[in-house]
């Protein structure tokens, strides 16, 4: 059975103060926070050994080196990572591969060393507005998911959650509607299935990564394909962060 999860990507935001603040905030909350949804937080790479932790509250890292140990100057390799007790990470963010030039090739090859180093990992695949637009949406998708993920063993998809951000509605305060949410995540989902087969498919989270707030998280997530949400601006704020949490327990 997949799993409800609701990740907050804190993106380059916050000072170490500010961060530990909310992070406390969410652990004094935990006891609000359903056993039934996976709460996940990637905070800026500097504070990950600093936080307030807590069993409720996962850590991740919002990106991992494709290298392993070695003369790779700034690089953060997935060992380190599971070293300081941080099991998750977020790769292929569509801001990685427009602001980074992060290509598919260069995301596969981060997932495959992320998995080899142990870590569970949140893969990103979205369209740009004009590929929406021009009816190829689910063409640059299938695309990603494929360069990416087709080469992993069904044992190793057990460690892939994927989040779907259509890169139109995000940080622009619009949102895909439940039922665009709903077509997309139903279609990855096929795409899983005619690759893995229905029961690996069936078994991995999909996550909506686009805008979600607490206004909108019911309507996101009372459709069938859509196991939770990879929040952005939201999970700055810990009220709005835990209602969200809420909205995916219900």
């Amino acid at each position: 059975m997949r799993s409800k999860i609701v990740a907050g990507n804190w993106k380059s935001n916050l000072l170490k103060s500010d961060a530990e603040v909310l992070a406390q905030n969410l652990c004094d909350a935990a006891d609000s926070i359903s056993n039934e949804v996976e709460v996940i937080i990637a905070p800026p790479f500097a504070y990950l050994g600093t936080l307030p932790r807590c069993e409720a509250v996962q850590l991740s890292s919002q990106n991992c080196s494709a290298t392993a140990f070695g003369a790779y100057t700034g690089e953060v390799a997935a060992e380190m990572l599971v070293s300081m007790g941080v099991n998750i990470t977020i790769l292929g963010h569509s801001e990685r591969r427009s602001y980074f030039g992060e290509t598919d090739e260069v995301v596969a090859g981060k997932v495959k060393r992320a998995l080899e180093g142990g870590l569970r990992v949140i893969f990103c695949c979205g369209e740009q507005l004009e590929e929406r637009e021009s009816g190829k949406h689910f063409d640059v998708v299938k695309a990603q998911v494929d360069k990416a993920l087709f080469d992993l063993s069904s044992a190793q998809m057990q460690s892939i959650v994927i989040a779907y951000e259509p890169v139109w509605a995000i940080g622009t305060g619009k949102t895909a509607s439940a039922d665009q949410a709903q077509e997309m995540h139903a279609f990855i989902r096929g795409v899983l299935a005619e690759k893995f087969g229905s029961e690996t498919a069936d078994n991995t989270s999909i996550l909506y990564g686009g805008s979600c707030k607490p206004s909108n998280a019911d309507e996101i997530f009372a459709k069938p394909d859509v196991d939770g949400g990879l929040i952005g601006g939201a999970s700055l704020k810990a009220d709005d962060f835990l209602a969200i949490v809420q909205s995916r327990a219900k």
